[in-house]
């Protein structure tokens, strides 16, 4: 049997961008994606917590260092500028990795600095 799993989360990042003419995806500092591991074009579901929207989409690398967080193409609709947003990725996973398997999660401050890595 296989389940997915979480595989890593940023919380509380902070939109700085909405690109409507774009051709889709979610742009992410690429030091912030190196934290948790998500690699570009990874799948990636994001909850909006100012307006309750969750959307799917694919990271791509952001510079580093900038705190950027970008919402590109069709997703720009569906938040703006300082908005709140969860960021998560799975895994599928064997029922024996799944027993040990503990998420990388990062919470974020005002400025997307990571501000605490969380222990599961």
């Amino acid at each position: 049997m296989q389940s997915f799993m979480l595989k890593a989360k940023i919380h509380h990042a902070r939109v700085t961008q909405a690109e409507l003419d774009y051709d889709g995806s979610l742009t992410i500092d690429s030091r912030i994606m190196d934290l948790v591991k998500i690699v570009p074009f990874e799948k990636v579901l994001v909850a909006n917590l100012e307006n309750g929207n969750r959307f799917e989409t694919y990271a791509i690398s952001g510079e580093p260092g900038s705190g950027t967080i970008c919402l590109n193409g069709a997703t720009a609709r569906l938040g703006k500028v300082g908005d709140r947003i969860i960021i998560f990725t799975f895994a599928l996973m064997s029922t024996d990795e799944a027993a040990n398997h503990k998420p990388l999660i990062v919470r974020l401050d005002a400025k997307n600095r990571p501000e605490q890595m969380i222990a599961t």
